[in-house]
């Protein structure tokens, strides 16, 4: 075995195996998004879920932590993330969130919804408390061993719980490690085995029990995996306690009809990609957070059949398409980019937006139809970040048109960027920050979109980003207290 033990580890959130409770919670959540979550409210939220059976209090009191408990559940698993507002935390939901309760009926729907819920965490984690050392998509890592021929497409029990969740990154190198100590752990005894648990009996009784009790069994209820029981390997003592708790054989697998989806996934989102960094010293942290949680494939939409020719499809893929177009992957996807911005800014009832462009020429002109007053919009679609804005030609975008001001919209950009525009009427907002602010609107099919609470953000903010204004004005139009 060429893998060392560590004490630190994934966390695997515990507490619940029910796929049915987790959805439960989320569409009482949703119930609720668009209204203050009182204390009152909070404690109706506890009884609802008592009086169908899906909780039990051991105490005579419903403690109003305990809704809360279950909405760090359902942020953990990819459902929304919660921020801070005024001193409150809020809920949102993602897109996938929303997608997966739109189609919480459809057994086979859910599960593929959730299979790519589960494709999108990361470590780090916004609500987890796995270590930020561990820096991988735990559950692609998962998904591609069970895919992987040499371990017969299954996992065990006691290999999660010994080897896998220890691994803090990946790369070809230590997946071929791991995938050969695998190989090597399963010709052990059951009696070798139980000698190499024991070396750290508190760091592998958690490891197991969360995986083979909690997780694994949700996986199981969500119809992501099959699980076969196997042989009792042994039982470790649960810290100073009369409980044990088993090490076991227990195997999974991928169930039939999400073996092609986890292949398609796999194919276009690796489980060798990096994952963001929540402490990226160039973003603000609830830049990255909506980032991660903005994961919506195109692939999931097709193995559903979500992707059908309507208007409202076209609505919902448009901020995906700004995030796309601003990365600007392939080069000549920079004009598409400024043709979807004109879509976006044209969402709002009261403004008029069409695209100019050309030498000297501002990107995007637009007119706030109710204040009587011109904008421009400048598309800054880059592969690499932003490293520099010319106010000056920019100056000169703004008299050509007889702007107010100018709106760069741009995925990411070098702090620097921020000494360029200083103290002008130019503002900074990031693509996904744009794109979520729509996405929210046009989820609750809101067609009256009101451009004045922009116009005042930017008037109070020239020289300055805006994304963490226009982020929070979203999480509280459509954040849920909790």
């Amino acid at each position: 075995m060429t893998l060392r033990i560590d004490r630190k580890k994934w966390i695997l959130y515990r507490h619940t195996r029910s796929f049915h409770l987790l959805c439960t919670v989320a569409e009482l959540l949703k119930t609720y998004s668009k209204t203050a979550i009182s204390k009152r409210e909070r404690t109706r939220l506890n009884l609802k879920l008592r009086e169908i059976g899906l909780y039990s209090e051991r105490n005579s009191e419903l403690p109003l932590d305990a809704i809360n408990h279950r909405i760090n559940q359902i942020s953990y698993y990819m459902f929304g993330y919660q921020a801070e507002i005024d001193g409150e935390d809020r809920f949102l939901f993602c897109p996938l969130g929303n997608l997966i309760l739109k189609h919480i009926s459809d057994n086979e729907k859910s599960s593929k919804i959730f299979l790519t819920m589960l494709w999108a965490m990361q470590f780090p984690h916004p609500h987890s408390g796995t270590d930020r050392e561990f820096q991988l998509f735990p559950f692609r890592l998962i998904f591609r061993l069970l895919m992987e021929d040499r371990l017969q497409n299954k996992l065990y029990s006691f290999e999660v719980a010994y080897l896998i969740v220890f691994i803090k990154e990946i790369n070809p190198d230590i997946y071929e490690t791991l995938v050969q100590s695998l190989i090597d752990l399963r010709t052990r005894s059951d009696g070798e085995l139980m000698i190499m648990f024991s070396k750290d009996e508190h760091t592998f009784v958690n490891s197991s029990y969360e995986w083979d009790y909690y997780v694994s069994n949700l996986l199981v209820d969500a119809g992501i995996l099959d699980k076969r029981n196997g042989s009792v390997i042994g039982r470790l003592q649960h810290g100073k306690t009369e409980t044990f708790r088993k090490i076991t054989r227990n195997e999974v697998s991928i169930t039939s009809p999400l073996i092609n989806l986890a292949i398609r996934l796999e194919r276009e989102y690796s489980f060798l990609d990096k994952p963001l960094l929540l402490n990226d010293p160039e973003r603000l942290e609830i830049d990255v957070v909506k980032e991660i949680y903005s994961f919506y494939p195109r692939v999931l939409l097709e193995e559903i059949g979500e992707a059908i020719d309507s208007r409202k499809l076209e609505l919902l893929n448009l901020p995906k398409l700004i995030e796309q177009y601003s990365n600007n992957t392939e080069g000549e996807e920079a004009y598409l980019f400024e043709d979807i911005l004109v879509d976006g800014f044209n969402l709002f009832s009261n403004v008029d937006a069409r695209k100019i462009g050309g030498a000297g020429k501002t990107d995007i002109e637009c007119l706030y139809l109710s204040r009587k007053k011109k904008f421009a919009v400048d598309a800054k679609s880059t592969k690499n970040k932003l490293s520099g804005i010319s106010s000056g030609r920019l100056a000169g975008h703004r008299d050509r048109i007889g702007a107010e001001y100018t709106i760069v919209v741009t995925p990411r950009y070098v702090p620097a960027v921020l000494q360029d525009i200083k103290s002008t009427p130019i503002v900074i907002i990031r693509a996904s920050t744009f794109s979520e602010y729509l996405y929210n609107h046009i989820e609750r099919d809101i067609r009256d979109i009101d451009y004045e609470d922009f116009d005042k953000i930017i008037t109070t903010k020239f020289g300055e980003d805006i994304s963490r204004e226009i982020s929070f004005l979203t999480i509280m139009k459509f954040g849920t207290k909790n």
